[in-house]
């Protein structure tokens, strides 16, 4: 602990925080005039944090471990961003990502957890739900998309529904990323101005927009009725994206604990010999332009 001037002991703000020590910042953040975070800081840090990912990408396989990691939020509140760092250096049949479409005529007639349920991890797999069963809870209420009896039935079954999947040994993680209105703007100014993002900027994104309080409220009672001992939800401030990114991969790791069983270094094994083999000429291939 660190000591004031009159001799009180001061508390070291990361020691409340119930992160392991071999996850905090390996040195205090660093920040521009502006408060953000450096860029070759976060970059170093963002590498650190993923390295602890591929450890536990191992442990989690090695353990037969089934984890489901959850993510929700308003449009452009900065889901996508942690789930491309999370898969960035983890392997792609070990860490998945589950991003449904909107429900098909069929799926519309099944049970509402019917199509997610065929997404959950089995043994030694991570799962990533962009987007999850809670549609139910947000946008299809406030679309209109559901009635008022699917509703009221969705928030009482996926208490029990996810109380299921934790006593059948699913480690359930779910994160709702709050956004500021005036950062959701920002954002949403930035996919009109910017082309290579305007893909980004769906109808439903424009409805989010538009009916802010409506999704407010919706989220609101969400939270009123799923936010459940086996399975809290945890709320990650998401209007700075690097922290955000940051923040929630640290949680992500603390939430599983594991141990290093990674490969270790692989000793590559001599290549074969020449033993005649002609290598047919350069000009019988087709390359591609030299642009760059």
């Amino acid at each position: 602990m660190n000591k004031k001037n009159d001799g009180k002991p001061k508390v070291d703000r990361y020691e409340s925080l119930g992160i392991p020590k071999h996850l905090l910042p390996s040195s205090p953040p660093e920040v521009k005039k502006n408060g953000k975070l450096k860029t070759a800081y976060y970059e170093a840090e963002l590498i650190r944090l993923q390295t602890e990912l591929v450890k536990l990408q191992y442990w989690v396989a090695q353990e037969g471990l089934r984890v489901v990691i959850l993510f929700e939020g308003r449009s452009g509140a900065g889901k996508g961003g942690v789930i491309k760092r999370i898969m960035e250096r983890t392997s792609n049949t070990a860490v998945r990502v589950a991003a449904l479409p909107k429900p098909s005529d069929r799926e519309k007639t099944q049970w509402w957890f019917q199509k997610y349920v065929a997404h959950l991890p089995a043994a030694g797999e991570i799962v990533l739900l962009d987007r999850s069963w809670y549609n139910r809870a947000l946008v299809e209420p406030v679309m209109g998309f559901c009635t008022d009896d699917q509703y009221k039935e969705f928030l009482r079954s996926c208490p029990q529904f996810e109380r299921m999947l934790v006593r059948s040994g699913i480690i359930l993680l779910k994160y709702w990323f709050s956004v500021s209105d005036e950062e959701q703007e920002k954002r949403f100014q930035a996919r009109v101005d910017t082309p290579y993002k305007r893909w980004k900027l769906s109808p439903m994104d424009l409805e989010d927009r538009r009916r802010w309080v409506e999704y407010s409220k919706a989220k609101d009672r969400m939270f009123e009725h799923t936010d459940i001992k086996q399975a809290p939800w945890y709320v990650v401030n998401s209007d700075d994206k690097k922290r955000a990114r940051l923040n929630t991969i640290t949680h992500i790791l603390s939430q599983i604990p594991y141990e290093d069983v990674s490969l270790p270094p692989i000793e590559l094994p001599p290549r074969e010999e020449n033993t005649g083999y002609i290598r047919p000429p350069m000009s019988d291939q087709t390359f591609i332009p030299s642009i760059y």
